[in-house]
């Protein structure tokens, strides 16, 4: 069994990691942390819990988690994450960090779209914890960089075309759209139920901070610097994300031969389900699990293919790929603890 704690669990993310973890059979939750909320049963936080977790929330304490816990899912904002990650691995566990603090390659970049870094040094030790391209290097990993919801439904719709080299690396468009879970658990305005409730809006449009993560990846998928419009809009629903990818054809291919190509690529891929033609995702068919679905339209009009894909933004895009990349972590079935049908309605 590897003991594992949440720190920062009474957020979103965090009681959808225990949700995926208390199923787990190779796992005991030894520990979970919240500021808020410490001193009460988490279960008391997070009723759903009821009868699977009843942990009792510690503050963060670095030293007395990491007397516990093999490996600490960092489930906090960026900044706050820096600020215990290096302990945590000095003291000898195994991280999954789950805030943007270690995902990008460049200290310049990172610090130019967030903040002063404090420990630039792990930048060249921490795995990008996208499974389906970096799953060889996460098994061995003591920091992994678990990836952000829209980057992770954008890079898995759009890296097998760059791949092969079938589009222009510069007409890329991305158009996507999250529930209101994305901005988190915290009391914000703008994520208020008559703010969000019969709305549909852009937003961080030309500046999200999400913009150079998505291209860095992509930059490393082509093999030269790509440069996108990203453009997130919030939809009036609990989570999910729906990214609609535009790009250039260079070799005229056809929906049914770009398919096939997909349908390759990803046939080892437990969680990628790539649709047949004439099928586009629905965000309502991932609900609750780690899948991430695809389907494709070539535009002849336009020479353009038009790439769409829909993830949980909590699952996917957050704790089941965090919960995947302990799998591989640990030598575990890749699917333990994630094999979950979609709810529906």
């Amino acid at each position: 069994m590897v003991k594992v704690a949440v720190a920062g669990a009474s957020g979103y993310t965090g009681v959808e990691l225990l949700r995926l973890l208390v199923g787990h059979p190779q796992v005991e939750i030894c520990a979970v942390t919240s500021r808020q909320h410490e001193g009460v049963q988490v279960n008391k936080v997070f009723p759903s819990l009821n009868g699977f977790c009843d942990l009792v929330c510690e503050p963060l304490d670095v030293a007395a988690i990491a007397k516990k816990a093999d490996l600490v899912f960092t489930a906090l904002p960026h900044q706050s994450a820096m600020a215990v990650v290096p302990g945590f691995l000095a003291a000898g566990c195994r991280v999954v960090d789950l805030s943007a603090d270690y995902r990008l390659n460049d200290q310049a970049v990172y610090e130019h779209w967030y903040q002063p870094h404090t420990s630039p040094e792990l930048f060249s030790e921490a795995i990008y914890g996208l499974p389906e391209r970096y799953r060889e290097s996460i098994k061995t990993a003591r920091l992994v960089a678990n990836p952000g919801c829209y980057p992770t439904s954008v890079i898995l719709a759009l890296a097998p075309l760059l791949e092969q080299q079938l589009v222009d690396a510069r007409s890329l468009i991305i158009d996507s759209k999250s529930g209101a879970s994305g901005a988190g658990r915290g009391l914000k305005e703008g994520s208020l139920f008559c703010e969000v409730n019969d709305g549909f809006k852009a937003y961080g449009v030309g500046n999200h901070r999400h913009t150079p993560e998505i291209e860095q990846e992509l930059s490393q998928v082509a093999g030269f610097e790509v440069c996108i419009n990203f453009t997130p809009h919030l939809l009036p629903v609990n989570r999910g994300i729906l990214s609609t990818c535009y790009a250039t054809l260079l070799k005229g291919q056809s929906a049914a031969e770009l398919l096939a190509f997909y349908q390759q690529r990803y046939a080892d891929e437990p969680f990628v389900r790539v649709l047949p033609e004439g099928e586009l995702p629905n965000i309502a068919y991932v609900r609750g699990t780690n899948f991430c679905d695809i389907g494709l339209v070539v535009d002849a009009r336009t020479g353009r293919v038009i790439v769409v894909s829909v993830i949980d933004n909590l699952v996917k895009g957050a704790a089941g790929q965090a919960l995947h990349n302990m799998n591989l972590m640990y030598g575990f079935n890749e699917t333990h603890g994630l094999g979950i049908v979609p709810t529906f309605p």
